[in-house]
């Protein structure tokens, strides 16, 4: 029998479940950077996204972030425009949905663009409140 004096699995030896907690600087675009919402899924690293300037361009998530940042439709991304290719873009880092509602409150974000689509524990269309009255059956 193994004795379990050890501090974990392979998870941990890994670095698993590290919980990023902590706060992060709030990144604004610059020159050659826009933001936008993923809007399809394609595979192998690349997803349709829906910029601010009314484009449509496909991202490429880099390598460091495939694996480490998980990346879904509705996410608020921001993207690193090519000079040599106007519908490809890459994706540089993914916003929080508390950072997306700070940048709509700075103003970096149109108003008409609706920041906490995807956010868990807010408002929900689908709560559907039902009684039932199992007397009657």
């Amino acid at each position: 029998m193994p004795n379990n004096k050890g501090k974990g699995g392979k998870n941990r030896k890994k670095g698993k479940g590290e919980g990023d907690g902590d706060k992060r600087e709030l990144l604004f675009k610059e020159e050659g950077q826009e933001y936008a919402f993923v809007t399809k899924m394609l595979g192998n690293g690349w997803v349709e996204a829906q910029c601010m300037d009314g484009e449509k361009r496909l991202g490429h998530i880099r390598g460091a972030f495939r694996k480490k940042v998980w990346i879904n439709a509705g996410d608020l991304i921001l993207l690193g425009l090519r000079d040599y290719q106007d519908n490809k873009a890459d994706i540089i880092l993914k916003y929080t949905p508390d950072e997306a509602r700070m940048l709509k409150s700075y103003g970096e974000l149109p108003d008409s663009v609706k920041v906490n689509e995807n956010e868990e524990g807010g408002d929900s269309d689908d709560d559907v409140d039902v009684e039932f009255d199992i007397d009657n059956i």
